[in-house]
């Protein structure tokens, strides 16, 4: 469903947010202090503000309040982030999402009380460490500590077998929620779905364990 979302802050982190939004068909909203960003970005959005996000009013002025979701991609001044942060939730805008620096960073927005924190410089690290190790993983979501989500090519030794003989669930826990095959989504595949060569498999299930299947 088509959301409109405001992107303050147009470092890489910032611009890269507001063309994918812009690519999925997301009404977008670009604000930054620098008028140099701003017309980076003009043709790209629905909207692009050269704006200080810490003046309230000005925020007022732009209908910040109404949007679905404000994500706070400021990195270069850390006070910036969280005082934006701040009066964005004294505003009582619906969902906000920042971007932490680091670890203590993130706990200061946690405790503001903030919808969703994210680690892009961490998150990529750990991106990269999968692809990495693993062969197969394409991508993954961290659940908890624990469990995750990968998005994985389907291994060798699953083509041509159905889940019931692969066992994934009784083996390693593991549950495949999906499969992408082409332009096709299988959605809760059932037993007796049979893997083809190059199908890409959504599993849920502890993470150690997926890593096994991956590079299988």
């Amino acid at each position: 469903m088509k959301k409109q979302v405001a992107v303050i802050g147009l470092g890489r982190f910032g611009r890269s947010m507001v063309k994918e939004l812009t690519r999925i068909g997301h009404d977008v909203m670009a604000i930054d202090i620098d008028p140099q960003r701003i017309n980076e970005v003009t043709d790209e959005v629905v909207h692009a503000v050269q704006a200080d996000a810490m003046d309230e009013q000005v925020l007022r002025s732009i209908g910040i309040r109404n949007f679905d979701i404000v994500i706070v991609s400021i990195g270069h001044n850390i006070q910036s982030n969280i005082l934006t942060t701040i009066i964005l939730k004294e505003m009582g805008v619906e969902r906000v999402i920042a971007k932490a620096q680091n670890s203590l960073h993130g706990k200061v927005l946690e405790k503001l009380g903030i919808d969703q924190v994210i680690y892009p410089e961490r998150d990529m690290a750990i991106k990269l460490t999968l692809s990495l190790s693993f062969k197969n993983i394409l991508d993954h979501i961290d659940l908890s500590p624990e469990y995750s989500i990968m998005e994985m090519v389907a291994p060798i030794a699953f083509v041509g077998k159905t889940l019931a003989s692969l066992g994934v669930r009784n083996k390693w826990g593991v549950t495949i929620l999906a499969i992408r095959r082409g332009e096709e989504i299988i959605v809760s595949p059932n037993a007796a779905q049979v893997i083809n060569a190059g199908d890409i498999l959504v599993a849920l299930g502890k993470s150690k364990n997926l890593g096994k299947i991956c590079d299988m």
